[in-house]
C-alpha cells in the first residue's frame, strides 16, 4: 500500500508539534493536527499546551466549536496513538475523537505500555468505526521526542 503524501506531511507536522511539549517524566510528548476533508488545517495541539494535563488531541479539539460539523469529515494526525485510558481526566482521547465524529485517525507510533498496562486507543476507535492508519516510517521520530521516557 502506498502512503498518501499528504498523510506524511500532516503527520510530520504532528511530530514537529510534539517537540513543543514541556518535558514530563509521567506523560508522553505528543502533537496532533486536525485536517478537514478539504485539506485545510482546522486545529493543532500538543501535550501540556495550556494545562499540565492536556493531551494533544484534546488540546486541538478544544480549539474548535463543540459539534463542529467539519469534524465529521476530518482526519486527526497524532504522533502517538490516542489514549484509550487515562487518570488525569474523565475521558480518554480516543473517546473524545469518537464523540466528535472524527472518521479517520493517522498515527506514527502505537502507545507502548510505559504508563498503562493495556493500551486501548486503537481498539476503541476501530470498535466505533473510525479508520486508524499507522505510518511506522515516522515512528522513530515520534519515539525520539520521548527518548527520556523509554530508557
Amino acid at each position: 500500500m502506498t502512503t498518501d503524501p499528504s498523510d506524511l506531511r500532516f503527520l510530520r507536522r504532528a511530530v514537529e508539534l510534539s517537540r513543543r511539549c514541556p518535558p514530563s517524566t509521567t506523560a508522553f510528548s505528543v502533537g496532533a493536527v486536525i485536517v478537514g476533508a478539504d485539506g485545510e488545517v482546522l486545529a493543532e495541539g500538543w501535550s501540556r499546551e495550556t494545562d499540565p494535563h492536556d493531551h494533544a488531541e484534546e488540546a486541538a479539539l478544544a480549539k474548535l466549536p463543540a459539534g463542529d460539523p467539519r469534524l465529521r469529515g476530518a482526519t486527526v494526525y497524532s504522533s502517538l496513538e490516542p489514549c484509550g485510558q487515562r487518570a488525569s481526566r474523565p475521558h480518554p482521547c480516543a473517546r473524545l475523537l469518537v464523540a466528535a465524529g472524527v472518521p479517520r485517525v493517522v498515527v506514527a507510533w502505537s502507545e507502548p505500555d510505559t504508563f498503562v498496562a493495556e493500551t486501548q486507543g486503537t481498539a476503541l476507535l476501530e470498535a466505533a468505526g473510525v479508520e486508524v492508519v499507522e505510518l511506522p516510517e515516522l515512528a522513530a521520530e515520534a519515539r525520539a521526542v520521548n527518548a527520556h521516557l523509554l530508557g
